[in-house]
Order: structure tokens, then C-alpha cells, then sequence
């Protein structure tokens, strides 16, 4: 799911919180910041051997090859590693596998993380055109999800900029972006493998939603009140449909209903209006077929049906000392809130609280650990941005080139490096990288 000044995911959707492009408009691996750039590992084995840069000695017992690799479709250079024993690669039979039949082959391919979908396709003419083929499109969407992927966008020069990192491949990879139109647009979210976002076209608010590994992209029609609201995107890949909520004015002076898009009538209906609040955040989170935003008066938070379209007020009071809060949607019903507790610098801390939804209260369920606190936040008063997907949370600081990962399930915290979180401008939100999404 999407959020953007929202947040959600597939059925709960992720909310908003460097190499040169290639000329052909493919994907390539991120190479500009290689010193925060996580660890490579080869052959799926775990790589315990320390990593100098390319080309110096290496003193470990285990033995090392550097392959450069510049295939059609992703320039990029490869580590791999190898243990004492090496094994000659196994010999093919060209004439066997020819001859795959077309179902397996595309069962196979289906299971290939999709980043690594643009090198295979340089084999032959019959893979390059496989974006297309509606067969391997059906295995495509029935095979696990690859797993979840960061997205940052920013703009550089005007020009729009957009980086993955994949947590299961441990990689970051640049996706071009020049196809959007030249609009004045901001990250919603993302949800199901679709992008949403917003802006304007002069004075005109516009919204549009993409798929970014296929390079598709349509507007959406006009709202019935349109101007800039707060947006949040959900996927239904069940009906292979989405919708785009649409709340309050932006700038809360005026008093709009809710209108909801669905792609399958192509267009926007109107709601019930809010009731009228004290919004905390325009941060929200969509899980389990309700929309959230925290409120100070009256004290809660606000919940809209997505199946009724009514609004009510769900009374659960806040924690104590709460500095600032982020609602954060897990999966099935679970909702977090996320945020610093503490009036003083040095008795801050960073907390994760889960609805009760039977006590209508908040219950800790983690905290973060200080020294990962102190390394995510310098400064008492500095910003945090945080959002999640599926029991992930993700927090991102404005003066720091990395993401801290924390996986509600495991109870693991984790860094992320890499130089697309170190933009001040950038923007961003869990990602599902999907071949199937269609943006109609």
C-alpha cells in the first residue's frame, strides 16, 4: 500500500517518510558511494572474508576473484567469493537446454529477482521481449513476492531520481525515472509494486501512478474538489485493482469530503467529510481496510471504513512525554505507533507502542536501543522520518546517510547504508518490485 503524506501496504501499504543512467533506460547498480554500500555476497554462501577495494591484496586464507561483468541491460562490476575449494563450472548442453519447454522456462524465470531480469534479457531475442509475454507474466504473479525494497526519489537538477535497495539482495540499484512528465510532483507511496504520487502542472494538482520497473504510468482523472489533499494508495492484487483515498485539505482550512478512486470505474466518489479535529500529523497508516490519523482534539485517533466510507473517533490516549508520533501499519490488524518519549535531551528515547484494539489502548512492545538512538538522532531536536510494511519499520534522519531497520518479529535492528538516503531532499517508502502491477 501507499502512503504519501501517507502510509500503507499491499493490504497494508508503505508509507513516505549512483551511477549514470544507462542511455537504453535500463537498470544498473548503484556505484557512486561503494564505501556505504552494503556488502556483496556470491553464490548465496556467506562471505566471512574482509573486502578491500578492488584490486588490492587480499590476505585472508579464502580465495577471491573480481569478475567485471558488462552485460546489455546493467552495467555493474561483481565480487564474488569462493572458498578453498573451487569447482569447475558445469559444462551445458546447448542442445538440451534449447529445447525447455516454454512453460518451464518461464516458471524459472518467474523466480528470478526482478533487478536481475534486465541482464537475462541480453541473452537472445526471445528474453528480451519476456516483459511482454503474458505467460511469464502469470508465473510472474504467482510466484512469492522478492521481498521487500526501500525506494528513495528526489530530484536533482529538476531532473527526477529514484534508487531501490533490495534487503534480500543486500543491493542497491538505479531505476531511471526520465519517463515521468516534467510536473512539480511529490512521493505518495507505493503499494502492490505500483508508485503513486502527486503535484502540480502549473496550478493544476495532478495525480499519477507508475510502475516503475515496467516504465509505465497514467494519470488519474481530476478529483471532484480538486486541489491538494492528503493521498494514500492500496493494491488490490486479489482484483488486480487499486484505489487512492483522498482526505482532508492539505493545509486543514478547509473542510472537504473524502473522496475514493478506484480504478476499476476509472473515477473519484464522494464521501463522508472528516468530522472536524485537531490533526497531530498528516502522517497516516491503511491496514486491514482502515485508514488512521493521529488527532489532539479530540485526543485518538480518527479511523475511516474503506468499505462503509464513514469516519469515527477511536479514543486511545497517547503515552505520556510523547514528543512526536508516526503511525506505522503491520500486518492484519497490527498497528504501531512509533516516537521519542522524554522532555529532556538527555532522557529521550525512541519507542514502539501496538494498538489493543479489544482495551482501545497502547502497549509497548520495543525500544530502541541507545547507542542506535544516539547514532540516528545527534541532536535532541533533530528530525526523523519513519514508516513501515509488513512488522518493518524503517527510521531515516535528515543529517545521516543511512536507515536504521527494525523487524518487529526478529526484534533485530540493523543499518542501512548508501548515498540515495543521503539526499535532503529525497523521499521515502518501502517498495515491492512487481512485473505484474498494472497501472490500468
Amino acid at each position: 500500500m501507499a502512503v504519501g503524506a501517507a502510509g500503507a501496504s499491499s493490504e497494508s501499504g508503505s508509507g513516505v517518510s549512483g551511477s549514470r543512467l544507462m542511455k537504453t533506460g535500463s537498470f544498473r547498480d548503484e556505484e557512486s558511494c561503494p564505501k556505504q554500500m552494503s556488502p556483496i555476497r556470491g553464490g548465496g554462501s556467506r562471505n566471512t572474508s574482509p573486502l578491500g577495494r578492488v584490486g588490492s591484496r587480499n590476505t585472508s586464507p579464502s580465495r577471491q576473484k573480481v569478475i567485471k561483468t558488462k552485460p546489455r541491460g546493467l552495467d555493474e562490476e561483481t565480487v564474488a567469493t569462493f572458498s578453498k575449494a573451487i569447482h569447475p563450472d558445469v559444462q551445458m548442453e546447448d542442445n538440451i537446454w534449447a529445447m525447455l519447454p516454454e512453460d518451464l522456462l518461464n516458471e524459472i524465470l518467474a523466480r528470478v529477482p526482478p533487478f536481475m531480469i534486465f541482464r537475462l534479457r541480453s541473452v537472445c531475442k526471445r528474453w528480451n521481449s519476456i516483459l511482454q509475454d503474458n505467460s511469464f507474466l502469470k508465473f510472474h504473479s504467482q510466484v512469492p513476492s522478492h521481498g521487500p525494497c526501500l525506494l528513495t526519489f528526489w530530484k536533482n537538477s529538476q531532473t527526477p531520481q529514484c534508487s531501490v535497495f533490495s534487503l534480500p539482495l543486500k543491493t542497491w540499484y538505479r531505476i531511471p525515472f526520465t519517463f515521468l512528465p516534467p510536473w512539480a510532483f511529490w512521493l505518495v507511496g507505493s503499494s502492490g509494486g505500483l508508485v503513486c504520487f502527486s503535484g502540480l502542472d502549473g496550478l493544476t494538482f495532478k495525480t499519477l501512478v507508475c510502475n516503475p520497473l515496467t516504465q509505465t504510468w497514467r494519470r488519474l482523472p481530476s478529483m471532484n474538489y480538486n486541489q491538494q489533499r492528503q493521498l494514500i494508495m492500496v493494491v488490490d492484487r486479489t482484483e488486480k485493482s487499486f484505489k487512492v483515498i483522498a482526505t482532508s485539505d492539505i493545509y486543514g482550512d478547509k473542510s472537504l469530503p473524502t473522496e475514493v478512486y478506484d480504478s476499476k470505474i476509472d473515477k473519484w466518489t464522494v464521501h463522508q467529510i472528516m468530522p472536524a479535529v485537531n490533526l497531530c500529523s498528516s502522517k497516516m497508516a491503511y491496514c486491514d481496510s482502515r485508514l488512521y490519523l493521529e488527532t489532539l482534539s479530540p485526543l485518538g485517533l480518527m479511523m475511516y471504513r474503506l468499505d462503509s466510507g464513514y469516519w469515527e473517533h477511536i479514543p486511545a490516549k497517547f503515552p505520556r512525554s510523547l514528543l512526536d508520533g508516526y503511525l506505522v501499519a503491520g500486518t492484519q490488524k497490527r498497528l504501531f505507533l512509533v516516537g521519542r518519549i522524554g522532555l529532556y535531551s538527555t532522557l529521550q528515547s525512541m519507542r514502539i507502542w501496538e494498538l489493543d484494539h479489544a482495551k482501545i489502548m497502547w502497549v509497548e512492545i520495543s525500544r530502541m536501543p541507545p547507542r542506535y538512538f544516539r547514532a540516528l538522532l545527534r541532536l535532541s531536536a533533530e528530525r526523523f522520518e519513519c514508516f513501515g510494511q509488513d512488522n518493518l519499520i524503517c527510521f531515516t534522519s535528515w543529517n545521516q546517510g543511512k536507515g536504521l531497520l527494525y523487524d518487529v518479529d526478529k526484534k533485530v535492528w540493523s543499518w542501512i547504508a548508501g548515498c540515495a538516503l543521503q539526499s535532503y531532499n529525497s523521499q521515502v517508502c518501502f517498495y515491492e518490485p512487481r512485473f505484474d502491477a498494472s497501472v490500468h
